[in-house]
């Protein structure tokens, strides 16, 4: 049986006990149905060799090693990490397109007396209707960006105004870099297609009739560009801009960016690059403060003289329209919790 999902939200929200992805851990690193587990019919090397047959032999030949392969790979599923479910469980099954390999699998789920679906179309629906929300049609949410300075703590603030319950998007987050030169983190990036994904669920469960906070960004984030239903909306989209001293950002930065400032050799060759935009003195400023163990002057001298000539620049270009500049003397715990409170009434009280 075939289940099928005209809506992104109707497979968000699909009610199956499990989202089972056969296709190959390639297929499903690059990205997935958001919850789905991975057990492959067919592993990488498996689907290469298959595929080399259909094209270069015979797709009968490959159809007939697929199927043994799949079959196979599908008993030692049931055997292993599904042995232990029981007659009442309901698998939702996908591949890459709803054909071969979900459906063998599916079938054989069936015959046990599981109540397994198939997704129609596999994956590839999925990504149509994840493609249709970022790409194809308007955001129906109203954005709010909020900006300031590198240092003014803005995504340590977005968790403390969700918890007041602001809506937020926590783009950075979803992105898994911190949005600036030194702003790669452990582990890597998403690929663009699992961010859309994480993206589009993330908007989902969104009210459209309340606004959104979201970090100002620039169209990319690390290696990640913002789709364009998300940008343009993002260009649209009033701000409220914090404010702080630069004794306080630097201080943020210094703990914010530990891992960074912790690994002297990696932020030198960072830093290094800038030579072409900021000039060898300043660039050499940078280095002897790091040999000399001055994190703090060396976060003080990146906000004022490297981040903050950029900020006031993209500033001056897209005029965006303040609802509020939110002023902070300092940004440890308290202060930040004090900002969230007033970002929060300004969000309520202001008309959007």
């Amino acid at each position: 049986m075939t289940r099928s999902f005209p809506q992104l939200s109707d497979i968000f929200r699909h009610g199956f006990d499990t989202v089972i992805d056969v296709r190959s851990p390639a297929e499903f690193a690059e990205d997935h149905v958001p919850g789905a587990i991975n057990l492959p019919v067919l592993d990488n090397e498996e689907r290469a060799r298959v595929g080399t047959i259909y094209k270069q032999q015979s797709p009968f030949l490959a159809r007939k090693l697929g199927a043994a392969l799949v079959f196979r790979n599908a008993a030692a599923h049931i055997e292993g990490p599904l042995s232990h479910h029981d007659g009442g469980w309901r698998p939702l099954v996908y591949c890459w397109r709803g054909g071969q390999r979900s459906g063998s699998f599916g079938w054989m789920l069936q015959q046990i007396g599981w109540r397994a679906e198939v997704v129609e179309g596999g994956y590839r629906s999925f990504r149509r209707l994840v493609t249709q929300a970022m790409y194809d049609q308007p955001l129906p949410h109203r954005l709010v960006q909020l900006g300031g300075h590198t240092g003014t703590a803005k995504t340590a603030l977005l968790p403390r105004l969700a918890a007041r319950g602001v809506q937020v998007v926590d783009l950075e987050g979803l992105a898994r870099h911190r949005g600036s030169l030194l702003g790669s983190m452990p582990g890597g990036q998403p690929s663009q297609k699992a961010f859309e994904t994480a993206l589009a669920q993330a908007f989902d469960g969104l009210d459209p009739a309340r606004p959104v906070l979201v970090e100002a960004e620039s169209s990319k984030i690390g290696q990640i560009l913002l789709p364009p239903a998300l940008w343009e909306a993002m260009k649209l989209a009033p701000w409220i801009e914090v404010t702080a001293p630069l004794e306080a950002r630097a201080a943020y930065l210094n703990a914010a960016y530990d891992d960074i400032l912790s690994d002297a050799p990696a932020l030198k060759d960072k830093l290094s690059v800038l030579r072409f935009h900021r000039g060898h003195a300043l660039v050499d400023s940078w280095l002897g403060q790091i040999d000399a163990g001055d994190r703090l002057g060396l976060c003080a001298s990146l906000a004022a003289d490297h981040y903050d000539p950029a900020y006031e620049k993209s500033m001056r270009a897209i005029a965006p329209a303040l609802l509020a500049r939110v002023e902070t003397p300092a940004l440890d715990a308290p202060a930040l919790d004090r900002l969230a409170d007033r970002i929060a009434a300004v969000l309520q009280t202001s008309v959007i």
